[in-house]
């Protein structure tokens, strides 16, 4: 159990890397060089498609669940004593998925596969969509995890576990990053969360060029972070979650939000 001091804080390492397009060996090596010396941690947010870059050929790159970029991210989360999250490319009984992990210091991990395909890149046409959401309740807080292009799709992001932060891990190109940075606004200011966002940068093997921008947002919309354009950094951030709460008492706006089943 954690402490109850560090209940209300929660520390998160935010990535912006450059990816080796197709290469999953060389990515987890370039990761053990970026977070060797990261501060303590209590989750470590990596990009979509971490191991490999946003890639439409499954059949050559893909890994099924105990395959070697799962159990990094095990072995990671232990070293670390942090959770770690992000996406990958993960065969299973004869289809692909956008498979995204949260893992867990013990080992143990909750998965939720990407629910929004884009269909821009062909991609509903090689990988399976998700159905569910997931809700994770991590070191006292309650989390809500998605995948990219979900980002674009309120209603599926709608905020109605009263979650205290969402979770964005993305490979998002640099001629959109107007909608990104939007659109993460939007998502904190209608939802009363922290949002946290990752995106790689450089060009990707289609010749795609991604700017990054991650960031952190606050329960109000104002950017937390400091990212720069085009850089790859990491960086780690303190939230509290009297903050949200403060928030919402301040403006209940999450109490007057409409009431609706979603169909899938």
């Amino acid at each position: 159990m954690p402490k109850p001091e560090r209940m209300n804080e929660l520390k998160i390492t935010l990535t912006q890397p450059f990816l080796h397009w197709e290469q999953s060996q060389a990515n987890r090596k370039h990761f053990d060089d970026l977070l060797r010396d990261i501060p303590a941690t209590d989750l470590i947010l990596l990009p979509e498609m971490f191991s490999t870059g946003f890639t439409m050929k499954p059949l050559a790159v893909s890994e099924e669940e105990n395959g070697p970029s799962v159990k990094w991210m095990q072995e990671l989360s232990k070293e670390k004593n942090a959770a770690v999250c992000g996406s990958l490319v993960i065969a299973e009984h004869g289809d692909f998925y956008n498979r995204l992990f949260f893992v867990l210091p013990d080992g143990t991990y909750r998965t939720y596969d990407k629910r929004h395909l884009f269909t821009l890149a062909g991609e509903q046409k090689v990988y399976k969509g998700g159905n569910e959401r997931l809700l994770i309740e991590y070191r006292g807080w309650k989390i809500l995890p998605f995948v990219c292009y979900d980002l674009r799709f309120p209603v599926w992001c709608r905020n109605t576990e009263e979650a205290e932060l969402m979770l964005f891990v993305a490979n998002w190109p640099d001629r959109r990053s107007e909608a990104w940075r939007t659109l993460l606004k939007a998502r904190a200011i209608e939802n009363m969360c922290y949002v946290a966002a990752v995106n790689r940068v450089g060009d990707d093997g289609n010749g795609v060029y991604h700017s990054g921008y991650s960031g952190l947002y606050d329960e109000v919309g104002n950017l937390l972070s400091d990212f720069e354009a085009g850089q790859e950094e990491v960086k780690t951030y303190s939230i509290k979650k009297d903050a949200v709460y403060e928030s919402r008492e301040r403006f209940s706006f999450l109490k007057d939000r409409d009431r609706f089943q979603l169909g899938v």
